[in-house]
């Protein structure tokens, strides 16, 4: 599985907490790359045309909180973006949800408990039935 992965300045820190535990072999950093300001739509936007163009299968998102990016995300027609925070969110965004971005606030955050629920995610499957219905309907929205 390809993984890519990108944050603002306020996750700049927990994105190479990240890279340093899975390393770079495991995740393509599409930045930013110092801790200047920048602005999260930007990077949302950078994600998004990763996934469409097919460089990866799952993104990782983070910002100071996760919400902000969170919804510039999935403002984007075919973006799930998750917001986890917990390791039962992280299984529930992948079986029910089928996230293809899961998003993590780095200021409000730990990267042990990042690791975990990042592991979680990747080890559930998408259990697709009376889900599918559902994500269906979000691709007839405006």
């Amino acid at each position: 599985m390809k993984i890519a992965i990108a944050a603002d300045h306020g996750g700049f820190e927990l994105k190479e907490a990240l890279k340093k535990h899975y390393g770079d072999a495991k995740l393509t950093d599409l930045g930013t790359f110092n801790r200047e300001s920048v602005d999260y739509p930007d990077i949302a936007q950078i994600m998004v045309q990763t996934l469409r163009r097919h460089e990866a299968d799952l993104g990782i998102l983070i910002c100071g909180t996760g919400i902000g990016i969170s919804i510039a995300a999935n403002r984007c027609k075919g973006i799930r973006a998750a917001l986890i925070y917990s390791e039962e969110t992280a299984r529930l965004a992948k079986e029910h949800n089928n996230a293809n971005i899961i998003v993590f606030g780095g200021r409000t955050m730990k990267p042990e408990d990042v690791i975990q629920y990042i592991d979680a995610f990747l080890a559930a499957s998408y259990e697709g039935g009376r889900h599918q219905k559902r994500l269906d309907k979000l691709e007839l929205m405006e």
